[in-house]
């Protein structure tokens, strides 16, 4: 990292204008019955609409929750949020629980995974006939992983700081997106280390892989669970949302034109395999938005991804082309089954330390050499994380999982010393030591503790699972909003349940026209 800027940044008035990083929680979670198998029930109307409410959607499934919060300024806020919303989401659905791990409960064929539904009016239709389009593409059990998003950006005075430190000529709407786009390459290069200290998915039910390959073994010799012993996070594998054709891609995130230039061309180009299923069935019905390699930009799953909030109508990539970088999007977070929200405020602190560090640490821009052994690390990452030695690939040859991550660590901890600077106290840093402890093997991470709770208790994946959706289900339910909190959800579901029957009303032309409106915004991002 540049000393000058550790240096300036120490200063009093620089470090407070930390105080003002902002992060949001998407998190994700499977609806299922007191049996454990998926939940077959529409999407309840006392929640909201799904196309229009700002804080509980859906994602691919009817049966798959994505709870939303806004921005905002500490962790604590961010988590009190996520937890109103769990707690009025539990008094609308009855005996049904969410399931706390991001490998999925109990699940049958491709028919028995309802695909989500947003109404009548052209966006709705598209984001549903999108889903349509994934379960056909990678099978419907794929989507049915779960997982937790953490949004990110730092303040326009923070960046106006930045901006004049470092003798910038640009616009500050440009210097911002230059330099996220830093940020995620030194992510891209380091974020294995999230994935061993917070991985959380060593292992799964066995119908989750029935009739696919796969290097999984039983656990404890009961065909129902299947694991990897060393694995850290099976979702961030080739069991979750991977493809050969996504293999197959080389996203440039060297600046935002390349980056624009490589998704778009993939969403413009046709795929053989894809034309050949066909963009609609024997029946006329649309079955995917198109035979591109990718139907939009969200097909491609990253790790991390630049976002800035789309208008309506408005695809991301156009978002990005027309307003630049606003915030960034973490990707590769488990839900934590240990605890009821999937993530606290400890973790939070450690990923604002670690994001601050890939922001602020020199970022040489990448190369396809780099892009595939930042898969590699990954693959390596995910079944073998713990494994003794394992060693992953860095500049051109071999490192040592465990030298690597001290060294991160530390300089993580540079970035925690200024968070806790700016905020009092030594909450940063205490969250960087307790990876630390991850590291030298003194606490066990998530994934090592859900395969020892198995081992211990003798229980297979399944009723392990269903002990914890069960606990968090009660912890929940002895918690209930007052009444007025209540009330205050049930008008903002109505409203939005009246604001997707506007968007309705208000569509013109046919969904075609709709759809080739769509599609043109990608010829333009390609400059």
């Amino acid at each position: 990292m540049p000393i000058p800027h550790l240096a300036a940044l120490s200063q009093a008035k620089p470090v407070q204008l930390l105080k003002g990083i902002r992060r949001g929680l998407e998190k994700e979670s499977l609806r299922v019955g007191n049996d454990g198998t998926l939940a077959q029930t529409p999407h309840a109307q006392t929640l909201g609409s799904a196309l229009t409410h700002e804080s509980i959607t859906t994602d691919f499934s009817e049966a798959l929750l994505e709870f939303i919060t806004p921005p905002v300024n500490t962790p604590e806020e961010a988590l009190r949020i996520l937890d109103r919303i769990h707690r009025f989401t539990y008094s609308q659905i009855g005996d049904e629980r969410l399931w706390v791990n991001s490998m999925p409960c109990v699940i049958g064929a491709d028919s028995d995974i309802p695909v989500a539904r947003y109404g009548n009016s052209h966006s709705g239709t598209m984001k549903t006939i999108y889903r349509l389009g994934l379960g056909l593409r990678y099978g419907r059990a794929m989507q049915t992983i779960a997982g937790i998003h953490y949004n990110f950006s730092l303040p326009d005075e923070f960046w106006l700081w930045l901006h004049e430190f470092e003798g910038s000529s640009e616009a500050l709407c440009e210097f911002k997106t230059r330099r996220y786009f830093d940020l995620i390459r030194n992510f891209r290069r380091n974020y294995w280390l999230l994935i061993y200290l917070f991985g959380a998915a060593p292992a799964v039910c066995s119908s989750f892989v029935e009739g696919r390959q796969h290097k999984l073994e039983a656990f404890n010799g009961d065909g129902h669970t299947l694991h990897a012993p060393y694995a850290t996070s099976l979702r961030m594998g080739d069991l979750g949302y991977n493809s050969e054709v996504q293999k197959s891609l080389v996203v440039c995130y060297n600046n935002l034109r390349s980056y624009l230039s490589t998704l778009c061309s993939a969403i413009s180009r046709p795929y053989g395999p894809y034309s050949e299923l066909g963009v609609k069935d024997s029946d006329g019905q649309y079955q995917q938005l198109s035979a591109g390699v990718l139907q939009i930009e969200n097909e491609f799953y990253s790790p991390i991804r630049p976002k800035n909030p789309a208008k309506r109508g408005e695809t991301a990539l156009a978002a990005l082309n027309n307003r630049g970088v606003e915030y960034i999007e973490v990707r590769c977070l488990d839900l934590n089954p240990f605890m009821p929200l999937g993530i606290d405020a400890q973790q939070m602190r450690f990923i604002d330390s670690f994001l601050l560090h890939c922001l602020l640490t020199e970022s040489p821009e990448t190369d396809e050499v780099d892009y595939r052994s930042t898969q590699e690390n990954q693959q390596r990452i995910v079944y073998r994380g713990h494994e003794p030695g394992l060693k992953l690939l860095c500049n051109g040859g071999e490192r040592e999982l465990g030298e690597w991550a001290f060294q991160l660590l530390g300089e993580v901890d540079a970035m925690a010393e200024l968070l806790d600077s700016a905020w009092g106290g030594d909450q940063y840093r205490g969250a960087v030591g307790v990876q630390r402890a991850k590291v030298k093997g003194e606490i066990a991470t998530p994934a090592q503790q859900i395969l020892a709770e198995m081992q211990e208790q003798n229980l297979n994946f399944y009723h392990w699972a269903m002990q914890k959706a069960e606990q968090h289900r009660r912890y929940f339910l002895e918690r209930p909003l007052d009444s007025d909190s209540v009330r205050d959800f049930s008008r903002e579901a109505e409203e939005s349940l009246l604001k997707q029957r506007r968007v309705e009303a208000e569509d013109k032309g046919s969904f075609e026209e709709f759809l080739s409106h769509y599609y043109a915004q990608y010829m333009c991002c390609q400059g």
